[in-house]
């Protein structure tokens, strides 16, 4: 079972912590990040790592080196210059059966096994693991008709919405809508998909999901692992 991490991003919004170390390795307690990724979907049965790196490579490539001290075999992809979200994938050799797809900044408690088994039943080309994120607005929301007339007025309302946790299961052939050697990204290659009709699904996850994207979120991060420590790193519910 292969995995792919993308972790060549500047992480420009946690600056300046990324300026002196890539975002994958910002700690989270003991640990950074990446790491604790890492020993969560070897549980789920990923033996073979591929990073997709570029800025601070070499960094990355220290730490981690050949995966020995984590139990997979870690190798390494090079983007020259940025290719998006998606565009490292086509540099990648090998990924010719079902594999995972994921952002090298993500702290969550999800199943990966479960993701998998998901994927699998749903016979899909992609499955995107999906969080439901409310958004309150503080401020009034005018309803029109569709001109400037209103028909109805809302005080600060909350909206749902299901988005993308940055963790994907892929199958092979979604590899020949990548174009090599361009910049491309996700949304972009979802839609391409979607326009030549093939099954996108999305599984829905209610547990504990964290994107490292901003400094808030990175802090309180740091704080939910330390309470959370044995359902990040051994499963428990």
């Amino acid at each position: 079972m292969k995995a792919v991490i993308l972790a060549g991003g500047k992480g420009s919004r946690l600056a300046p912590y990324t300026k002196v170390i890539p975002k994958p390795l910002m700690p989270i307690g003991d640990m950074p990040i990446l790491e604790v990724l890492l020993h969560q979907i070897k549980r789920a049965g990923v033996d073979e790592v591929v990073l997709s790196v570029g800025h601070m490579s070499s960094l990355l490539r220290a730490f981690f080196q050949e995966g020995q001290h984590i139990g997979v075999h870690i190798r390494y992809s090079y983007e020259k210059s940025p290719l998006g979200t998606a565009g490292p994938l086509a540099l990648v050799n090998g990924l010719d059966s079902t594999f995972l797809v994921m952002n090298g900044d993500v702290l969550t408690t999800l199943d990966f096994q479960e993701l998998l088994e998901f994927h699998r039943k749903a016979q899909a080309q992609v499955t995107i693991a999906m969080y439901n994120r409310e958004v309150k607005i503080d401020l009034g929301v005018l309803q029109l008709n569709g001109g400037h007339e209103v028909v109805g007025y809302i005080e600060k309302p909350t909206y749902g919405f299901q988005v993308s946790m940055g963790v994907y299961v892929f199958e092979p052939a979604v590899l020949k809508y990548i174009p090599p050697g361009q910049y491309f990204d996700f949304p972009t290659l979802i839609l391409r998909l979607l326009e030549a009709g093939e099954r996108v699904v999305g599984f829905p996850f209610s547990g504990y999901w964290q994107d490292l994207g901003r400094p808030d979120d990175y802090e309180q991060a740091i704080l939910d692992f330390e309470t959370m420590r044995d359902q990040f790193l051994n499963g428990d519910k």
